[in-house]
């Protein structure tokens, strides 16, 4: 079985390929920009962009979204977290944490996959909290402060794709989809 990932990320095609293998299915890459769309919920932005991704590709296919939810911020950044990435980065996010105790946060990743006719999600989440400086040299984004089990996800290296959000929304949607 083969399928279709659109995604400018190479990391995350690489990530998908070797997940999807486990289940039997050939992950594709078609390296396509697209528009982001903001809304309330991760759910809500993966939908809106594999509709407007459906008009465009006439074969099955998914994207993958994600974003970081802050405790002490309410949720921040949350589905504004790639802007918000562009915008402060990891230096502002440390910044908005100085002086809070309650550092837990969460990475949560939605899969969204268009069958030819409809559209399905498929979520994967990983508890950590936000660290007090950047500590790391791989990985991308929030990973030099986003700490799980003592490291941060860009100390991890490989480590990080064996626990990830992202790891956990790819094999619910291959499980789902594919394993039937």
């Amino acid at each position: 079985m083969k399928v279709l990932f659109i995604t400018s990320n190479r990391g995350k095609f690489e990530e998908a390929r070797k997940i999807g293998e486990k289940y039997g299915v050939e992950v594709e890459w078609k390296r396509e920009e697209y528009e982001e769309y903001q809304g309330n919920s991760l759910e809500e932005i993966a939908e809106k962009s594999a509709m407007v991704l459906s008009k465009k590709i006439g074969e099955p296919f998914f994207i993958e979204d994600s974003g970081l939810f802050i405790d002490a911020l309410n949720g921040f950044p949350g589905p504004y977290s790639s802007y918000v990435f562009k915008t402060i980065g990891n230096e502002g996010i440390l910044k908005l944490m100085e002086g809070k105790d309650n550092r837990e946060a969460r990475f949560i990743a939605v899969v969204a996959y268009f069958d030819g006719e409809k559209i399905s999600t498929f979520r994967g989440e990983v508890k950590g909290e936000i660290s007090k400086e950047m500590r790391g040299m791989h990985g991308f984004g929030y990973d030099p402060i986003f700490l799980y089990d003592g490291k941060t996800f860009a100390e991890m290296g490989d480590e990080k794709n064996k626990v990830s959000h992202r790891r956990k929304a790819l094999e619910n949607f291959f499980s789902s989809i594919f394993n039937q």
